[in-house]
């Protein structure tokens, strides 16, 4: 495919995409901030949280130009839309979603989730900027490997199940990058030490860090 839309810098910059998930937003804005206090540069904000598109809205317009924020778990073409009206810089799912590729603008990075080879090429196909290894934990860095051996020039960003500690060897397999859920917030939304947040979030850094410089 031509004039494939390109990931945002912050992604390959960074390598670690946060990811915000959960049915408490109350303290989501403090969430944000902590992780932008230990370094991390790509936010998605799902959306299954409450008022999803309300929070995007406010989350683009406090984080600035200090991050690049995305919507995840698009699943049809009105929440893509939705989602790039309150700011949305790039969109995420589960899987692929034939009808989300073709609405968007063609400048408009679209990550869609697929676990086989066969679904991996079918996303690619479809033009997506990179595809979401998904349930990533499933298969491992291994796994990962394996897929890149066949499609090493498909990029790809391995999420789900993902420990803030296994960053580095799936960067190593040849991931562009890796989406972090779980493991990363902890139970910072839900009144979790925002200070211990921004640690983890510092920790995933520096494994991307050292996984590019081998």
């Amino acid at each position: 495919m031509t004039n494939r839309p390109t990931l945002p810098p912050q992604i390959r910059q960074t390598q670690v995409i946060a990811i915000i998930r959960g049915n408490d937003v109350r303290r989501l804005s403090a969430v944000v901030d902590a992780l932008l206090d230990g370094g991390l540069r790509c936010v998605e904000i799902t959306m299954t949280i409450p008022d999803a598109l309300g929070v995007l809205r406010d989350i683009v317009a406090a984080v600035g130009d200090r991050a690049c924020v995305g919507a995840g778990t698009v699943l049809d073409t009105d929440q893509a839309r939705a989602a790039l009206d309150a700011g949305a810089r790039f969109l995420v799912a589960p899987c692929l979603v034939p009808e989300v590729m073709t609405a968007v603008p063609a400048d408009v990075p679209v990550i869609p989730g697929a676990f086989t080879a066969t679904e991996i090429l079918a996303a690619w196909r479809s033009g997506a900027a990179a595809v979401k290894v998904f349930p990533a934990a499933t298969g491992g860095p291994g796994y990962l490997r394996d897929i890149r051996g066949p499609l090493p020039d498909i990029p790809l960003i391995p999420t789900g199940g993902i420990a803030v500690g296994d960053v580095a060897a799936y960067l190593a397999a040849g991931a562009v990058a890796v989406g972090l859920g779980g493991s990363l917030l902890g139970d910072a939304l839900a009144g979790g030490d925002l200070t211990a947040l921004k640690g983890r979030a510092a920790e995933a850094l520096a494994a991307a860090r050292c996984a590019r410089s081998g």
